[in-house]
C-alpha cells in the first residue's frame, strides 16, 4: 500500500464519516481512527493521521523509487477520469459465469446503470453498475481478486 493509496482511503473514511477503519493487506496492517485519543496497543498496528506522513510510506513500502514517476504520470489523466469503486467487500468477477464473456472491457462505451462486474460477497453475488455514461479506461482489479470496501475497480471517461 503505498502514500497515495493510504491518502484516497483516508479521505474516504473523512468523507463517510467513518471513526474507525482497519485493513489487512497482506504484511501491512493499517488502523485508522478518528475523533478519540489512539493508543497503540499492539505494535504491529500504527495509527494514520488525517494527512499521511512521508514516514508511512516506507513503512508500508520499502521500495520508494518506484512511486514518484508514477505520480509523475497519473495527475494529468485522473482530472478527467472517473472512478467506479466497489461498495462492498468481496471477490471480482468480470463475468456472470466461468468461461462468459467479461461485462465489459477496455474501449467499451458504458451507460449509467450498466452492470460492469459482479462482486461476490458471503456467497451472494452483487451486480456491480456503473455511476457514470462513458467509455471504459482501465480495468484495475484482476478475475477472482478478493477486494475492499472502496476499492478501485474501473477508471471510465465520462461522456461530455
Amino acid at each position: 500500500m503505498n502514500q497515495k493509496e493510504l491518502k484516497e482511503l483516508i479521505e474516504f473514511l473523512i468523507e463517510k464519516d467513518i471513526a474507525e477503519f482497519e485493513l489487512e493487506r497482506g504484511d501491512v496492517k493499517v488502523r485508522v481512527k478518528r475523533g478519540a485519543e489512539t493508543k497503540a496497543t499492539d505494535p504491529r498496528f500504527f495509527a494514520v493521521p488525517s494527512v499521511p506522513p512521508p514516514v508511512l510510506e516506507a513503512a508500508a513500502n520499502p521500495a520508494p523509487a518506484a512511486p514518484p514517476p508514477a505520480k509523475a504520470e497519473k495527475p494529468q489523466p485522473e482530472e478527467t477520469l472517473h472512478t467506479v469503486r466497489s461498495p462492498i467487500v468481496g471477490t471480482f468477477y468480470e463475468s456472470p459465469s466461468p468461461g462468459a464473456p467479461a461485462f465489459v472491457k477496455v474501449g467499451d462505451q458504458v451507460e449509467a446503470g450498466q452492470v460492469l462486474c459482479i462482486v461476490e460477497a458471503m456467497k451472494l453475488m452483487n451486480e456491480i453498475e456503473s455511476d457514470v455514461s462513458g467509455e471504459i479506461v482501465k480495468k484495475l482489479v484482476n478475475n477472482g481478486q478478493p477486494i475492499e470496501y472502496g476499492q478501485e475497480l474501473f477508471a471510465v471517461r465520462p461522456k461530455q
